[in-house]
């Protein structure tokens, strides 16, 4: 049995903290053809959002997606973002927050084909890099 993903519940949770103190949650984003947001605010395949309650309307952060209108240069915008494609949620003002590894399409596309992973045991695995060492961080993304 497959659980769901915790991502979903850390971003609503951290959301929730910085509103509750003031805090300005942002939401930083890897962009791709599933994300639907201004692509002329768009930087490196990227974008940081302002996911506050004051500077959206009708937000919706569900166990797949999170939704939302903001203003873009005083026209409003409908904002859908897979909650794969977020890559951190952290308040503004002091930067306390969580980074998260974005998945791909490609990712999501072969978790779902069972066809697909069938194919990759045939060859030979490649190497894994090694993980990474020192304490993690946070990087502001603007």
């Amino acid at each position: 049995m497959d659980l769901p993903s915790t991502k979903p519940y850390l971003i609503r949770a951290i959301h929730q903290w910085c509103c509750d103190n003031g805090f300005t949650p942002y939401l930083a984003v890897a962009v791709d053809a599933r994300t639907r947001v201004p692509r002329e605010h768009v930087r490196d395949g990227q974008i940081v959002l302002n996911v506050g309650y004051e500077a959206t309307a009708h937000l919706s952060m569900d166990n797949d997606s999170i939704s939302f209108q903001a203003r873009f240069g005083g026209v409003a915008r409908d904002i859908s973002v897979p909650m794969g494609n977020v890559s951190a949620i952290y308040a503004r003002e002091n930067g306390a927050g969580m980074a998260f590894e974005p998945e791909s399409e490609a990712t999501s596309t072969a978790a779902e084909s069972p066809a697909s992973e069938a194919s990759q045991d045939d060859g030979p695995e490649p190497p894994k890099p090694a993980p990474p060492r020192g304490r993690p961080s946070l990087q502001r993304v603007k």
